[in-house]
């Protein structure tokens, strides 16, 4: 379809549209073998963050166990979804709610000293000033900024951060 609107008469005659075509994309002799890989796309110039999913911690007291052995360096991965909705089937935390914090991070701490396995009969022995600091980790990596917000004082135009999101652990 031609468009007539819009444009200014010129003096030169034009070319039909199937000769500009053709001036534009011109014949090809047959495809030769490639001798090079074809070219990606252009480089990024600002190199790409790796997402950090596994996060070191060292606990306050420690976690005792059997034997006497205190463990105190661990290590604790992002939640996901599943970790978060799974607890909530448990019975424990049906009954008890505070229990969700329990099940949940037997979940997502995947070393602790020299533990062969961390699950939520460990996390539920921790003292409480260990489970504390582990309740104010997960949020910390977990929301990373996602629910902070800056905002400005409306009398003294001060900048400071509030935070958006929930304040027990699993909420959001």
């Amino acid at each position: 379809m031609r468009r007539a609107a819009g444009r200014a008469p010129s003096a030169a005659p034009q070319a039909p549209q199937t000769a500009a075509a053709e001036a534009d994309f011109p014949r090809s002799a047959p495809a030769a073998a490639p001798t090079e890989a074809p070219a990606g796309p252009p480089a990024d110039p600002a190199p790409r963050r790796q997402l950090r999913t596994e996060f070191p911690f060292e606990l306050p007291r420690g976690y005792v166990d059997d034997s006497g052995t205190v463990h105190r360096d661990g290590v604790m991965r992002l939640s996901t979804a599943r970790d978060e909705l799974i607890p909530l089937r448990d019975v424990r935390v049906q009954e008890n709610p505070a229990y969700l914090s329990v099940v949940l991070l037997g979940r997502v701490i995947t070393r602790l000293g020299t533990l062969s396995s961390v699950h939520d009969g460990i996390v539920e022995n921790m003292f409480a000033s260990d489970l504390a600091f582990l309740q104010d980790f997960y949020r910390q990596i977990n929301a990373e900024g996602h629910t902070r917000a800056a905002v400005e004082c409306p009398h003294c135009s001060e900048p400071f951060e509030v935070e958006l999101g929930g304040s027990r652990l699993g909420e959001s």
